[in-house]
């Protein structure tokens, strides 16, 4: 059994607290057939480069691609570049390239599913950006993947949501762009609790019920360049009324980090399929869940899913933006990387108390790997912090 830590609470008291034993998730060498999931992957950074962390990332490239390969391994498809990796906050366009281009050669070698972020954030928003600025931004980003035999995830725009007048600009610039693909894409909408510059997206701002018609009419006019389309809301509710409003033939993916066993186990009229930050967290599990879901075992589904839930949304709590420093540490505890740094020094974007609880709700999902290796780890995380051992 690991050793016991002594763990922080909020306001300076301490616990004692002993992680029990890792789960056993068993997970078939088949893919999923009953659903598609994407799970979104995070980046290592280079902890000895000497370049700045805020402005010069540098990526460890053989940790990140080896975390890919574990993802593949487990059946997930790999949604590449996106916000989990910390893109446009940390991750730049151009160090963005280098891993498209080696996440889709890497994705060939082993026969694994690949989808990679398209967006404008080369595009610095301003007064004298234009929507023909915008529209050029999209189509440099997605020749690149296209041209790379990539598929598209078209990523919200920070500089659309600048300069857009209304939806009208919305319609014309995803109008445009969809026209021009050569494959169809999956479209993202991002709410403004993972980037407050989105706020209003779509051209309606604290309205996401008249947001959601512009998008749907998006759709419905390019339904054949359309794969499917990722709502990060966080609202069930909004992701079931779209996910039956959508066309034939268009899926919906989850992106919804608070509710998802719900929306991927689905109802009479549908389910969601899933393109997920967290799985990048909770992958053991979610891989087993998915195929009892195949299987059709729904108790066994909910059983491996429900301790996953309390994790996520403490992973996600607010600021949303900074999940990603709750992801990565995951990664570090269980083994997947040597270190806790991240791109951007967001290593220090959430508080020791809330990377102890972190640690509590992982155990007790059953996702801490090895625990002795665990508490091994968390160790120098308290030192850091001026905890030491009682």
């Amino acid at each position: 059994m690991a050793k016991s830590l002594l763990l922080p609470r909020a306001g300076g008291a301490f616990y004692e607290y002993t992680p029990g034993e890792a789960a056993s998730f068993v997970v078939p060498a088949k893919p999923f057939t009953g659903r598609i999931a994407f799970s979104a992957a995070h980046v290592v950074c280079d902890p000895f480069a000497d370049a700045d962390p805020l402005h010069d990332a540098r990526i460890d490239w053989t940790a990140t691609l080896a975390y890919r390969h574990h993802l593949w391994s487990l059946g997930f498809a790999v949604a590449e570049a996106m916000d989990t990796a910390q893109r446009g906050m940390g991750l730049d366009w151009n160090r963005s390239k280098e891993l498209i281009r080696a996440s889709i050669a890497e994705a060939r070698s082993v026969g694994g599913k690949i989808a990679c972020g398209a967006g404008t954030d080369h595009l610095h928003p301003g007064p004298s950006v234009t929507i023909a600025d915008v529209e050029a931004a999209y189509e440099e980003q997605v020749g690149f993947i296209e041209g790379e035999g990539g598929q598209v995830i078209l990523m919200a725009s920070r500089a659309l949501a600048a300069c857009a007048r209304g939806p009208e600009d919305y319609e014309r610039v995803y109008g445009r762009i969809l026209g021009q693909v050569k494959q169809p894409v999956i479209l993202h909408w991002l709410g403004d609790m993972f980037d407050p510059a989105l706020a209003g997206y779509w051209g309606c701002k604290d309205d996401l019920d008249a947001a959601m018609d512009v998008c749907l009419r998006v759709i419905r006019a390019n339904a054949d360049k359309v794969d499917g389309i990722k709502i990060s809301l966080l609202d069930a509710g909004k992701e079931i009324k779209m996910r039956r409003l959508l066309p034939e033939g268009v899926k919906m993916y989850t992106g919804d980090d608070f509710n998802y066993p719900e929306l991927i186990k689905g109802d009479e009229q549908g389910c969601s399929h899933a393109l997920l930050g967290i799985f990048d967290a909770i992958a053991p599990a979610a891989a087993q869940a998915l195929h009892a879901l195949d299987a059709g075992d729904m108790a066994r589904y909910e059983a491996i899913m429900e301790p996953t839930v309390a994790l996520s949304r403490h992973i996600f709590q607010k600021p949303t933006y900074a999940y990603k420093t709750g992801i990565v540490f995951m990664a570090y505890l269980n083994g997947h990387q040597s270190h806790f740094r991240m791109i951007g020094g967001a290593e220090g974007s959430r508080s020791i108390v809330h990377l102890a609880e972190l640690f509590v709700l992982a155990d007790r999902a059953g996702l801490l790997a090895d625990p002795e290796l665990a508490v091994e780890r968390m160790k120098p995380v308290l030192a850091l912090a001026g905890i030491r051992p009682q």
